[in-house]
């Protein structure tokens, strides 16, 4: 039972210390890294490079219905008991998440055409796991008080990604309200683990007038777990860091995506800004492990209960027996097929009014150095989407933007999302001479107590920009 516990505690902490919502980066216009959020953001200044593997460093997740503060913070109640609360409060829509992005390489330049492009590398890991409702109770509770109950598979619902990302953009102003951009992208795929659209249930039944009291049905079994890249590693003798250093570069498992953008200015003090980013797919063929499981199956033989039985009870030739029966029934496969991920799609949107004093001319010139914005203050609202495996998750930001000095601005956030309702955020973003940092913080209020917390982001990234 510690095992377990020390599993689940390092779990929690895991997902809730590292979604991908950037909403404090989106519209910051003086961090180059905007553009990877919006690639048809306005962009004023001339260059950028950012600083090899400090540019932009981002980790961001949480679990959308516990927190670790839940399971073991100070109270009254029993440990297992509230294990046993929680199971029961949570649904199969919840989830648990972790997202982690570093910027290898980042730079930029502005053509004689006005165009400005953009490209680099960065390294990504997203995983997202839904709750197994029913599996989690058959676990912790067994099927004795449960008779007549289908325990359904396709709470299973998994997926695992590390994956390097080379990517070229273009940005245009092409006229004086409207900038577009686009960018390609190569997927370069680690590793992948992937479960979902698992079906079938376990029916515990009573079966009255029988010798044999209880049946069990395994009913329209059909999981199956895609892997590639894992098998890399297998019987493998050397550096792990240095393989994995060489599958960042080339793995054998490629995909291709696109990013879209624009913003356009309905009036001088009203615009509006969209995007789309990792519109995709990658093409696992190489190091590929499936693992598959069908067809269904009738057990009336004993009283298979959880916990189990006595094994005493029972001779070494039965189960010998069982297991073959239940192998000819429910067939277990192991292939090297390939297959093709869709990329987790996101969308952006969002609507600025700007306000304050005008920047760009007479004493106020000082305060716009950067030629980034019009106006030294502006709110707002953004809205957020991304397509996962069950169903999508949203959320909606409500931001305020503030010119401070010369030199340092500052962006306040509040977001509604699948985590909470009252996330507030705070990004700050300095320029001092060419030197560009930025730094972004979300779940502010649970800063006293992180275990509280239903998610955690930090992002934060050194350039060098140049505006002229």
């Amino acid at each position: 039972m510690r095992f377990h516990l020390l599993i689940l505690t390092v779990f929690l902490y895991v997902i809730q210390g590292v979604a991908q919502n950037k909403q404090l980066l989106y519209g910051l216009q003086e961090v180059p890294q905007n553009l990877l959020i919006n690639p048809g953001a306005k962009v004023t200044f001339k260059k950028h490079y950012g600083i090899p593997f400090l540019s932009q460093f981002h980790i961001n997740g949480g679990s959308s219905g516990v927190t670790v503060f839940d399971i073991f913070g100070e109270s009254n109640v029993d440990i297992n008991t509230r294990i046993r609360n929680k199971i029961f409060d949570l649904e199969n829509t919840d989830f648990f998440t972790a997202t982690q992005q570093l910027n290898i390489l980042d730079f930029g330049w502005k053509s004689k055409q006005d165009i400005y492009f953009s490209a680099g590398i960065y390294e990504e890991l997203d995983f997202i796991a839904y709750f197994p409702k029913d599996l989690a109770i058959l676990a912790f509770e067994g099927n004795r008080d449960y008779l007549g109950y289908n325990f359904n598979f396709n709470d299973v619902s998994v997926t695992a990604d590390l994956l390097t990302v080379y990517h070229f953009g273009a940005n245009k102003k092409i006229s004086d309200k409207l900038t577009v951009g686009g960018r390609f992208k190569i997927y370069n795929s680690l590793f992948n683990v992937r479960s979902v659209n698992n079906s079938g249930t376990f029916t515990t039944s009573v079966v009255e007038g029988t010798n044999n009291i209880y049946e069990h049905n395994f009913n329209d079994i059909d999981v199956v777990v895609n892997t590639s890249g894992l098998i890399a590693y297998e019987d493998f003798e050397g550096s792990v860091v240095s393989k994995t250093a060489s599958r960042a570069i080339l793995s054998g498992n490629f995909g291709f995506g696109v990013d879209l953008g624009g913003t356009y200015d309905i009036t001088e003090k009203l615009s509006a800004s969209a995007s789309i980013l990792d519109l995709g797919a990658i093409f696992h063929t190489k190091d590929v492990e499936n693992y598959s499981a069908t067809g269904s199956y009738k057990l009336d033989g004993i009283e298979l209960l959880f916990p189990p039985l006595d094994v005493n009870e029972l001779t070494f030739d039965y189960y010998t027996d069982l297991d073959e029966e239940i192998q000819r029934e429910i067939v277990r496969d192991t292939t090297a097929a390939s297959y093709t991920q869709l990329r987790p799609t996101k969308l952006n949107g969002a609507l600025t009014y700007s306000f304050g004093r005008p920047l760009g001319s007479g004493v106020c010139d000082c305060l716009n150095m950067d030629g980034s914005v019009t106006t030294n203050q502006s709110v707002g609202i953004q809205v957020y989407t991304i397509f996962r495996p069950r169903r999508p998750q949203m959320a909606v930001t409500a931001f305020y933007y503030r010119k401070l000095f010369r030199f340092l601005a500052a962006k306040a956030t509040i977001t509604a999302d699948s985590y909470s309702y009252n996330n507030v955020g705070l990004a700050a973003v300095a320029d001092i001479g060419k030197f560009n940092f930025y730094i972004a913080a979300d779940n502010l209020l649970e800063y006293g107590n992180l275990a509280k917390a239903n998610s955690i982001s930090l992002q934060l990234g050194f350039n060098i920009k140049i505006d002229n």
